[in-house]
């Protein structure tokens, strides 16, 4: 067929063809182009999925594995065996509790650094007013105890020194050892030293600190009962018992008539009251009077004198960051010690009534010596009772939980104002305990037998807290410069010359 003639067969085709069949065959073209390119999708999603499965079963026949029993023969101890143990199903809320690699997370980070918790790795953070503001305790009074060696008093003052930069302040009863003067004068607070052929005197009956709420009235009627107060308990501990009804208002008509003589009263001018009474016309107040009296006589010029027969050369500043009364120099009695603790209980008292005093921390070391007087004791008592009020956290420092057993006989007063100490105190530090002590100690704390396993190998510094219902292990950690300052094993270490 020539050109012309394949011309005119195309235009007669083109002519015939209508536009719908041109539709449906452009329409075809495209359908078969959309499966030919899901096709070639297909083909390639199976060739990667092949060399996938290739790869995988050339690296399970690469790889070895162990029998599901383990390896026999001499190599066998080297891997485990299958595990046999009976399926158990229970609560979440239980299982949580049992889970073994679970770590507590803390106190927060609001407060006083401490070290580094040991089963978190984490650090381990500890404020009391904290805690309480979070609603984490309900008081916050503390206890600490531990043998001697463990790192109990370098917490104590790690503790409370690294408080000041948070406003707080340190009060510090008693010190008979004289470990926190230096302490104390390196924070820029003042150690008071007392004792026989030391300059420093104590007036028991001195003003001592005015809260700036206080009226004259209110300030009279205070100071009045303050000293009433402070001359019963010092007499109560000179003679080691109670006194009876006679003996408290001999106290008053003397006290009273000391004030109306002196502007300062002072010890032994209440003692000349209360054996020669100013007016007593038939005797009998010099004789209700005269045992205590003569029990006072001991503070003023028997073998006790010397600290407290005269006016104060020492004042005590509550505006310091702290405050301590160093009594290292009079362990040989510890009746003076009782003494002079309660007399410095009593300026602590008048400073803790101003509502303006900030928060402050009661540091109560060797507390074992304090609770054998009943005096020293419920003013403790009452310090605790009241923390919350005076905005203060009270830190009782003793060796082993026993000595709580030691106060007092079993089912006495006593006994129960020692243990009420511990049941207002929802954190409480334990360091390294004795073997024997653990069975007390977990009674006492309510342990759990892992807690008590744990405290007779607990190295130095390290400690369980439990904090309420939560516990913790933490090892202190201390600056160089703590450590140097906090020291109290020098005269072990150092050789002599």
């Amino acid at each position: 067929m020539n050109p012309a003639e394949d011309e005119s067969e195309r235009l007669l085709t083109s002519v015939l063809v209508s536009p719908a069949a041109e539709r449906r065959r452009v329409r075809k073209q495209r359908r078969q182009a959309a499966a030919r390119l899901q096709a070639d999708k297909h083909r390639a999603e199976r060739a990667v999925a092949k060399a996938r499965a290739e790869a995988e079963r050339a690296e399970r026949r690469a790889t070895g594995y162990l029998p599901a029993a383990g390896e026999p023969g001499s190599a066998a101890l080297r891997t485990p065996g299958r595990f046999r143990i009976p399926r158990h199903q229970d609560t979440s809320a239980t299982l949580a509790a049992a889970y073994p690699f679970l770590a507590e997370a803390g106190l927060g980070s609001n407060g006083v650094f401490i070290g580094a918790d040991l089963y978190s790795g984490g650090s381990f953070v500890f404020d009391p007013w904290e805690l309480y503001r979070q609603g984490v305790i309900t008081a916050p009074n503390a206890i600490l105890a531990g043998i001697v060696g463990s790192g109990k008093s370098s917490l104590a003052k790690a503790l409370y020194v690294r408080s000041l930069p948070f406003g707080r302040r340190v009060y510090i009863a008693g010190d008979p050892k004289g470990e926190h003067s230096a302490v104390a004068e390196a924070v820029g607070g003042r150690a008071i030293r007392l004792g026989h052929g030391l300059p420093a005197r104590l007036n028991p009956l001195d003003e001592g600190y005015r809260p700036s709420s206080l009226s004259d009235t209110e300030w009279a009627v205070t100071l009045t009962s303050r000293r009433r107060a402070l001359i019963g308990s010092l007499a109560e501990t000179v003679v080691d018992r109670p006194l009876s009804p006679l003996e408290h208002t001999a106290i008053d008509a003397a006290l009273a008539q000391a004030v109306r003589d002196n502007t300062t009263p002072t010890l032994p001018m209440v003692v000349d009251h209360i054996l020669t009474p100013s007016h007593d016309p038939d005797g009998r107040l010099a004789e209700d009077g005269r045992l205590i009296g003569h029990g006072l006589r001991r503070l003023v010029s028997g073998d006790l004198a010397g600290l407290f027969d005269g006016p104060s050369t020492e004042v005590f500043d509550p505006s310091l960051p702290m405050v301590s009364l160093d009594l290292s120099q009079v362990t040989e009695s510890n009746t003076l010690i009782s003494v002079l603790m309660t007399c410095s209980s009593a300026w602590m008292e008048a400073a803790l009534l101003d509502p303006a005093g900030g928060q402050r921390w009661i540091i109560y070391d060797e507390a074992w010596r304090l609770m054998a007087y009943p005096s020293l004791l419920r003013r403790m008592d009452s310090h605790w009772r009241l923390a919350r009020h005076y905005g203060i956290s009270n830190l009782l420092v003793f060796h082993k939980l026993t000595d709580l057993d030691n106060v007092g006989d079993e089912g006495s007063a006593m006994r129960s104002l020692a243990n009420s100490l511990l049941a207002n105190a929802e954190c409480r530090i334990v360091y390294r305990q004795e073997s024997d002590q653990l069975g007390v100690t977990a009674d006492m704390l309510g342990l759990t037998g892992t807690e008590r396993q744990l405290l007779p190998s607990l190295s130095v510094g390290q400690g369980l807290w439990k904090i309420k219902d939560r516990s913790f292990v933490v090892q202190h950690q201390l600056h160089p410069d703590e450590l140097s300052l906090y020291d109290t094993t020098g005269r072990m270490l150092n050789s002599q010359n």
